[in-house]
This record gives structure tokens, sequence and C-alpha cells, in this order.
């Protein structure tokens, strides 16, 4: 007696299209063996594409195939030649690698005897139409994807922040899912303010409680679909195409652009990881004593501490100096600094103008946003109430419609309700620039390195004193006389500094000083 393996697939798009399923196959095959007195070994059942020889039921079935080469010639039987393979390449190298196994693959329905020559031809007959079908039904899905993104929807897989859902009319859309969303549009805020990397803005997001990869994080700030955009690829007669899409987008599309030109730009945004190290603030603003060079800072090893040290970049130059000594020296200037008490109402006015306003109005405007989204979440549960009471949707339908929009109404809610604390808080913050502590000193000792650099920057050290290692009196500019006095000089002098404006950097215009009843000097 004969004896076969039987081998059942069947994938899931063959199942809506044709009918196939797995009994029916596996009960035909088995009347085929009962007729023709064969043997059933074992009965192979697989889920799966037949694109490939890569699939769990036929790897399965190979492998105990070569654990028992000194057997009888054996047959692998199955329905039709579609039910082995859809590829004629994948097919002959499998048949090839059964045939040195002594195993014969044979279809009942469409049968070959391997004796006949001629035979060959309408092996590669059978083999052949399984692919043309599947290469006209890919062809088919590509030219109405295409034709779908032409008409500004999108096909596919939701990216990240969205979700698949199919309207009452029956047709496909893609809508924001939360809190993915609100995640992605703050990582794109933060991105186009230039302060810090991808990195650096992934893992701020993923610790607010974001889910997504470090990988598909990059591929996400580069997806135009956010800003609404749907892209068209290339393809042999049309060229590349951007769609306004109709899914709602999560930013605008000049924050979008503005966001990858910072990403193309060669200038690099180095955020908080400065190359500078925290030991030595005034490395590039000091020059040698000995040689006017600019010095720079290391770190020296000793035999049980290391020690910080500003020394010079010159080779012969020996300009050496304690970085601890020249830093203490720098803070005791700072703190000779102070801001005259006209200027606060100055900067009362700068504030309440440029930041209390401006963050009230976009409040007010997120405010608006949200109840806007709230009302059309609504609108949608009513619409689907009247369908579902007009007979036109099923039961589970409007279960469901009505389970996602109450999330996303409890998710907006939640919104509606912080907004409007900060709305009441902003109302509330009248009086923002306290006098109490305000100076140059406590600004500077509370900042990073890169901050402290920028307050040296308008507070440049000038030389240094090799006789008590220390720094003689700031350079500073007398352009705003009025703001700020540096008191307690050893030359009896009060020189005056120029834009104290950090770390608001607001700039001072006519109409503040006015108001502030503050006169420049004519120069």
């Amino acid at each position: 007696m004969e004896s076969a393996y039987l081998y059942v697939r069947v994938s899931t798009d063959e199942q809506k299209r044709k009918g196939y399923s797995l009994a029916e196959q596996e009960e035909r095959l088995l009347k085929h063996c009962e007729i023709n007195n064969i043997k059933v070994t074992e009965i192979f059942r697989e889920d799966f594409s037949a694109k490939d020889f890569n699939r769990p039921e036929w790897k399965k079935l190979i492998n105990i195939i070569k654990r028992n080469r000194n057997r009888p010639p054996e047959n692998i039987l199955f329905l039709k030649w579609d039910r082995f393979s859809r590829s004629i390449e994948y097919a002959y190298q499998m048949m090839g690698i059964l045939r040195n196994l002594n195993v014969k693959a044979m279809a009942i329905d469409q049968p070959i005897d391997f004796e006949v020559p001629e035979s060959i031809v309408m092996l590669a007959v059978y083999l052949s139409i399984p692919e043309a079908e599947n290469n006209r039904r890919g062809l088919n899905t590509s030219d109405g994807m295409r034709r779908a993104k032409k008409m500004g929807r999108w096909s596919g897989k939701a990216p990240i922040g969205y979700a698949n859902f199919t309207a009452l009319d029956g047709k496909k859309f893609i809508a924001p899912k939360q809190p993915a969303a609100d995640h992605i549009k703050w990582s794109f805020h933060q991105l186009a303010k230039g302060t810090f990397t991808i990195n650096q803005v992934w893992k701020m997001a993923c610790t607010n409680g974001f889910e997504c990869g470090k990988s598909n994080f990059w591929k996400l700030i580069r997806n135009q679909a956010y800003c609404g955009i749907v892209t068209i690829p290339s393809s042999k007669h049309e060229k590349l195409e951007f769609v306004k899409g109709i899914h709602e987008p999560l930013i605008s599309e000049s924050m979008f652009h503005d966001v990858q030109t910072l990403l193309n730009s060669r200038r690099k945004v180095t955020g908080n990881k400065e190359n500078l190290i925290s030991s030595f603030p005034l490395r590039g603003f000091l020059l040698c004593p000995i040689c006017h060079r600019k010095l720079t800072g290391s770190i020296s090893h000793g035999k049980r501490l290391k020690y910080g040290y500003y020394h010079c970049t010159a080779s012969k130059c020996k300009g050496r100096l304690r970085s601890e000594n020249l830093n203490e020296s720098y803070e005791r200037e700072l703190k000779k600094i102070h801001l005259k008490p006209q200027v606060y109402e100055l900067f009362d006015l700068v504030l309440e103008d440029e930041n209390i306003y401006t963050t009230r109005r976009m409040h007010v405007n997120d405010r608006k946003f949200i109840l806007d989204q709230i009302s059309k979440q609504e609108l949608l549960i009513a619409k689907a109430r009247k369908f579902y009471l007009n007979e036109k949707i099923e039961f589970d339908d409007f279960s469901q419609l009505k389970k996602e929009s109450n999330d996303n109404l409890n998710h907006l809610n939640s919104q509606l309700k912080a907004i409007t604390t900060k709305l009441v808080d902003s109302n509330k913050n009248n009086n923002v620039w306290s006098q109490t502590g305000s100076d140059i000193f406590q600004s500077y000792i509370n900042q990073g390195v890169e901050g402290k650099r920028k307050i040296i920057s308008l507070f440049t050290p000038s030389e240094i004193n090799l006789f008590n290692k220390s720094l003689q009196p700031l350079q500073l500019n007398k352009t705003l006389s009025l703001i700020v006095d540096y008191r307690e000089t050893q030359n009896g002098l009060v020189p005056l500094v120029t834009n104290i404006v950090y770390p608001y950097n607001h700039n001072l215009n006519k109409k503040h000083i006015e108001n502030a009843n503050i006169t420049l000097p004519k120069n």
C-alpha cells in the first residue's frame, strides 16, 4: 500500500473570495486516498499565504521527512497546485528539494504524470496561473489604493496617533486616537522650538506616557500625514504627488515644515547635550594673561582628587589657573550687579504684553478648539442614534460607535478641565515680576552650563590678575545705564551694563520704556 502526507492550505482572503475551507479540502483528499488504497501518514493543516514556503506547517512537514531518509518513496497530496505554491520560482526549487528526499508533490484535481516529458508544459501552466492571478490582484489593489489617495483618503494601516474607522456609508477613514495624538502634537511643538534633540523629545514624550519606539518616532516626525498631507508615491507613468487629505491634521503645515527645516539644517541642535564641561563655564571668554590667547579648560588627575584648570591653547605658553578660583571670582563680580527699582515696572509691562496676554490667548484658542471637538463628537453620537432608530445600522455597530465617541468625549472633557484651570491661573497671575531675590547672580547660579554662558556673554570677564588669581572688574557696556548698577568696583567706577534681557529674551520697545517713565541715553 502506498503512503502519503496530506497537505491542506487556505488563506483568509481566499476563504472570503472563493469559499475555500480546510475541512472541505481534507474531506476530498481522504476520499481520494480511500478510493486509491493510499495510507494517510499524517495531515498538515495550514492557514498561511503561499507566496513562499516560509510556512509553519510546511516546514514541520519537511523536517519530519528529513528525519527518516531510509524510507520508501512517499507522496505529498494536495487539492490543486495553487495549494502548493503561487510562485513558479519557489515551486520548482521546492520540487527539487522533495526529489532529493525521494518525495513527490501531487495535486489530485490537476494530476501530472512526471514520466511523460510533455507533462512539464502542463505543470508550468498549472503553476503560472496562480502567480498571474496574484500579480493581477496586487495590481488592482495598488491601483485602488492610488485612486483613494488621490481623493485624499488614507489607505492602509493608520499611522501612530490615528485609528482606522468605517463611516456610516461604509467608507474607510482615519481619525485622531487619544492620547497618542496629543503626545505627537506636543512632540512637534517641542521640536519646533529648536532647543531639544530628537532623542530628548522622544524620551520626554515616553516619560509622559507616549508608547512609541525610537525608530518609529524618527519616522513619525518625517510623516506628512500629521499635517494633513497624503503622499502618492511615484509610479512608472506618474510622478510623486502630494494631496490634501480629508483626515483631521494634528499640526499645521507651517509647523511641520519648520520642524523639517530644523532637522535638515546643517546646524546641529544640541539642546541640553552640551559639549562643555560644567566645571568650565568661562571657557572661551577668558584670555591668557601671558600671551593673550583664549583659555580652554581641562581636568587634571591628582593622586586622590581631580582638579580643574583653565589653561592656554598655545603649546609653549605655561598659562594655567585653577578653575574654582576664577569661577568664584566671576560670581563675586556678579553679586555687585543689581537692577534698579524702576526697572521692575518696565519688566512688568514687557511680560504683561509678551507673556501673559499671549499665554491667555493660546489657552482661549485651545479651549475653543476642544469645545468644537466635543460638539462634533456629540453630533456624531446623535447621527448614529438616528441611523440606529431608522434601522440603517445594526446594534453592534451603534454600540461600537457610541463607545468610541464616549471615550473621545471623556478625554476631551479632561483636556477642557485642564485648560480651564490654566486659563483661571493666568488671569490671577497679574504680578508676574517680584523684586525679591531677582538679581543677576541668583539667575546665574540657577542655570545650566548653556544658560550660564549666555549670561557670561552679556557680562564679559576682563583681564586676569596674576597676583591674586582673580578677575578684574567685568567689561560692561553703558548703553542701558539706567537699568543695571555695577557697585563696589575696585577702581571706584560704576560701569553700567548693556541689554539685560536674559532669561526672558524680550525686546524692549519704545512703548514699554515710555510707560515705565525711563529715559535712554541718546547714543
